[in-house]
């Protein structure tokens, strides 16, 4: 039974409906790559990537196939370009690995391959994994509401982060989504509003209308406020 309660979505980019889908002749490889772009929706690494034996547990309850057809279909995917593959060591383990045909991704690949980034420096640490669960960064928040990051979507997020609130950034984020406007800049521009102008609900927006603004111009980030 669906859980209709739940809203939760999977991003796909738009090259996978306009160039890849017309190729798909095989149902395995199109359920196979929906898949991987699922798994990779809910990475918190960068790059993100997929590993095949991250698949593996995924093909018998997930998508209903064999090893086998898995193998096939990830081929099929890799051949028609929706997915990117390189083979790995992974803690200390050589195997195939999956990435999204994206910029971002390419980018990555080029590097990984010049020796310039490292899968051990992209892979963070499962303590780190834990604390991001229990506690959303603004990259966890982003994941879920817009989508894969990218390196210059990091840069700015990491900016954001120094920037504001993290009350802040969560507010921003849910007004966007509410608004049906799921875009970093859409975000962004939220944020420099409330920087600027002052929020208008909420504790803040009572706070100034009782006279008591200074303690957000003379406060940790009042120099936003006094933008």
């Amino acid at each position: 039974m669906v859980n209709k309660e739940r809203s939760d979505f999977t991003p796909l980019p738009d090259f996978l409906f306009t160039q890849v889908m017309p190729q798909i002749r095989d149902i395995a490889e199109l359920k196979a790559t929906i898949c991987v772009f699922y798994l990779l929706h809910h990475k918190r690494r960068y790059p993100p990537f997929v590993t095949y034996g991250e698949l593996l547990p995924s093909s018998t309850a997930m998508l209903g196939m064999e090893r086998g057809a898995l193998q096939h279909a990830l081929e099929l995917a890799v051949k028609h370009g929706s997915i990117l593959q390189l083979n790995l060591d992974v803690d200390g383990k050589w195997q195939d690995v999956y990435f999204a045909n994206m910029e971002s991704e390419r980018e990555a690949i080029d590097k990984i391959k010049s020796g310039e980034l490292s899968i051990k420096e992209a892979v963070p640490e499962e303590g780190e994994i834990g604390q991001a669960i229990q506690s959303p960064s603004i990259f966890t928040i982003y994941e879920q509401n817009i989508g894969i990051l990218t390196p210059m979507i990091v840069e700015e997020l990491k900016e954001a982060a120094k920037l504001y609130p993290a009350q802040w950034i969560d507010e921003a984020f849910k007004e966007a989504v509410r608004m049906n406007k799921r875009s970093w800049k859409y975000i962004a521009r939220i944020l420099e509003r409330w920087s600027s102008e002052g929020r208008d609900s909420g504790a803040r927006r009572q706070d100034i209308e009782k006279g008591n603004s200074d303690k957000y111009i003379k406060g940790k980030y009042g120099h936003l406020v006094k933008r």
